[in-house]
């Protein structure tokens, strides 16, 4: 199962009125978005090749037609443990800082248009799932929490690769 979404970007200088093109996913019970303009396309369950002394989020690499992808478990970046991945799982292809990724997820459930204007501020907490999300959403009676891709891809959530960055 492939879905190609295309490889346009949408900026983040929107008038107020603008609304954001959100695709949300499924971690477990949690919800979490992040701009369709990131997303080159959503495939289905592969097997990675794990890399030695990989970060713990890194799930391994893969080949996407000649490309090497690096695959990430979002469910270990926010400190769920590993996901026993199966053939019910995908695998979301972004494009992140000049590079393109995979983030393994559950499942992928929608794509909304949502108001920037009801984009609301992550809590200022200890651990608001370790400094990955950059805002909230709330749709019908679901949160969706905004991944920050390029903190994901990063550094996974370690809390001490970020302390190291910004010193």
């Amino acid at each position: 199962m492939t879905l190609q979404l295309g490889e346009k970007h949408f900026t983040s200088a929107q008038p107020e009125s603008a609304a954001r093109r959100i695709v949300t996913f499924r971690v477990g019970d949690r919800t979490f978005g992040i701009d369709v303009g990131m997303v080159r396309e959503i495939k289905g369950w592969q097997a990675t090749t794990p890399l030695p002394h990989a970060a713990p989020h890194v799930r391994g690499v893969l080949n996407l037609r000649g490309v090497i992808l690096a695959v990430y478990d979002l469910r270990t970046a926010i400190g769920l443990g590993v996901t026993d991945a199966t053939a019910t799982h995908v695998i979301v292809v972004v494009d992140v800082e000049d590079k393109t990724a995979g983030l393994l997820v559950d499942s992928v459930s929608d794509i909304v248009d949502v108001p920037v204007s009801a984009v609301r501020p992550a809590p200022d907490l200890e651990r608001d799932e370790h400094g990955l999300i950059e805002g909230l959403v709330l749709l019908d009676t679901d949160i969706v929490a905004l991944l920050d891709l390029a903190a994901v891809i990063k550094d996974g959530g370690d809390a001490q690769a970020r302390q190291a960055r910004a010193n």
